[in-house]
């Protein structure tokens, strides 16, 4: 059965694709995925949300099966928007290979961490006479630059995840057998930060390069008056002047 399945531990929320052998992103893939982030920003407890793969790996991409009929909603791209649109932190787990959409779906999360162990990563689609079309053309260019973004697509090559960290596509590169805890103490770390100001941060960068820049700092300026009015902030503010650590409660 191709599906999502959101868990949740603490305040992480965990989304893992499932779909054997590959992941391949299904419908029922697709709909999981959308029904979990929508679960989990309605979630007031959860602070973080992780997407992992279940298996060898994080998602082989589209499921050709599905091109006969043409593949029903919700599309992979809509999906996506989705999960960058959160305010909540959302990290992706590449716990094996990752091409096609499956590392657009990666791209689309606003942080990607990996096993030195995860195998390759790419988007082979002009290999099959395609573009990456679920947002790789844009997203990819906006996070390691235009020329070696475009060597990545026309060549179709797959990367290891080490060249994956060093091109600057992973956030996190962590040893074989170490993933999965370490990415919990990362998505901990986000979660236990003052996440009203990391969502305003993330959302206000992701606005303003699409912007004109008088604009875009015009974004800013409107989104630091939103989060002095936050319990956060406060919080914030008094724990610097009593000089002690803050303990944020996300609002």
């Amino acid at each position: 059965m191709a599906t999502a399945t959101l868990t949740k531990s603490g305040d992480i929320a965990v989304i893992r694709l499932a779909h054997p052998p590959v992941n391949a992103l299904a419908q029922g893939v697709r709909q999981g995925i959308q029904d979990g982030v929508a679960a989990a920003n309605a979630d007031p407890s959860i602070k973080a949300i992780v997407v992992t793969g279940e298996g060898r790996a994080f998602s082989a991409g589209a499921d050709i099966t599905e091109f006969r009929s043409g593949p029903k909603p919700p599309g992979l791209g809509e999906v996506i928007d989705t999960m960058e649109a959160s305010a909540k932190p959302v990290v992706a787990a590449l716990n094996g290979l990752a091409l096609g959409g499956g590392l657009e779906v990666a791209l689309g999360c606003h942080y990607r961490v990996a096993s030195k162990a995860a195998n390759q990563l790419g988007l082979p689609e002009v290999k099959i006479g395609i573009l990456p079309g679920a947002g790789g053309t844009q997203r990819l260019p906006r996070i390691i630059g235009v020329p070696k973004a475009l060597d990545l697509m026309v060549t179709g090559r797959a990367i290891s995840p080490g060249e994956a960290h060093n091109l600057g596509i992973l956030n996190r590169l962590y040893a074989s057998g170490e993933t999965a805890d370490r990415t919990r103490e990362y998505a901990e770390q986000l979660a236990a930060g003052a996440t009203a100001a990391i969502g305003e941060i993330k959302l206000t960068t992701y606005a303003g390069v699409e912007m004109p820049i008088a604009d875009a700092l015009a974004r800013e300026r409107d989104g630091i008056e939103r989060l002095f009015g936050t319990a956060d902030a406060q919080e914030g503010l008094s724990a610097f002047a009593e000089k002690r650590k803050a303990e944020f409660k996300g609002a």
